[in-house]
């Protein structure tokens, strides 16, 4: 598995990560187990996780997938593992964590690491991560800046001033960003500089054929400002796998968990789904491997994040970094993509 350089970190992780999300909720202790071991003889030595999961969040799962990797993680040679968690952001109803997160300042990020690496079972994490701005901005299914509904948040001087007394304690190495817009990386990365704070490495965004709002923007400012992408969601929510077309009570998330894939329940979704599911077929792939595949090898995608609740899908995602598409689907990638352009942002 070829693996390159996060950001101007020289901590080096591989092409595809290993999502967790799922661990606690859908999938057991044991079962997220096989799947690192997996991940592991597969070459990957990205793991990804984060305090509020398992997703959906709720009190009873929350902090499952930590403790769950956690497990696993202490019979590992721990240097052998880049570990990536990420911190919870405020703005959203998750009162049972840490009674409701107000911010990314002092308080509230000593207490998510500290809670993170108790679960963890480690003294460090490789790639902390802000899993949303604590800023108003449009997010998870939301499309337009709404100025109106502007908050109070933390100064990311502030928060940034923070994660360096972590950094020096030796409680996280590197420091990235999740679900983040051009504005938020552009300042992060001009007050790390200004002020000799921790510059990121990363932003952690979805990133799919039913979402490329990343290309927009973040494309230019992430080359220009060399912070990587760790793109999620590959499938878009299963949906790109195509099961849903046949069946739209298939089995997976977008089914199990109601009203849980707004992001993914806008007007243009269906017929992209099936603009590109019979691309693939028409050159003999799977749907699901036209989508990975295409995310796997674009030029901005520093890592892929894979997510499974079955060994056979994470076989199949494994599968598919084998494959290359050829010039000829990726122009028709881009001219199914100018007719139904992110139907899903």
């Amino acid at each position: 598995m070829d693996q390159v350089n996060l950001g101007t970190s020289p901590l080096r992780v591989t092409r595809l990560c290993l999502g967790t999300m799922t661990f606690g909720q859908q999938n057991t202790e044991a079962e997220g187990h096989v799947q690192l071991d997996r991940a592991l003889a597969a070459g990957i030595n990205f793991v990804d996780t984060a305090e509020m999961y398992a997703v959906p969040p709720t009190a009873d799962s929350y902090g499952k997938t930590e403790q769950i990797v956690g497990t696993w993680l202490k019979r590992q040679a721990r240097d052998r593992v880049v570990l990536a968690t990420k911190a919870t952001g405020p703005g959203r109803s998750l009162s049972w964590i840490r009674g409701g997160p107000t911010g990314f300042d002092a308080a509230n990020l000593t207490a998510a690491l500290e809670g993170s690496l108790k679960r963890l079972q480690t003294d460090y994490v490789d790639l902390y991560q802000l899993h949303w701005p604590a800023r108003n901005q449009p997010m998870f299914g939301q499309w337009q800046y709404e100025p109106e509904k502007e908050r109070d948040s933390t100064p990311i001087r502030e928060t940034l001033e923070v994660l360096a007394t972590m950094v020096k304690a030796g409680k996280i190495r590197y420091v990235g960003l999740s679900n983040e817009h051009p504005w938020g990386v552009m300042q992060f990365t001009r007050l790390a500089e200004e002020h000799g704070l921790p510059r990121v490495v990363s932003t952690q965004n979805a990133y799919n054929l039913l979402n490329r709002t990343y290309d927009t923007g973040l494309t230019e400012v992430c080359s220009r400002e060399s912070v990587s992408l760790l793109a999620y969601s590959p499938l878009g929510f299963g949906l790109l796998s195509a099961k849903y077309l046949d069946d739209p009570q298939a089995k997976g998330r977008a089914t199990l968990f109601s009203g849980f894939a707004q992001r993914y329940s806008k007007p243009n979704v269906a017929p992209a789904v099936a603009a590109y599911a019979a691309l693939a077929r028409e050159h003999g792939l799977t749907p699901a491997q036209l989508a990975l595949a295409w995310c796997y090898r674009r030029w901005c995608v520093t890592s892929t994040i894979i997510g499974a609740t079955t060994m056979a899908q994470l076989e199949e995602n494994l599968g598919a970094w084998e494959c290359r598409l050829s010039p000829a689907v990726l122009e028709a990638v881009d001219a199914i993509h100018l007719r139904f352009t992110n139907p899903a942002p």
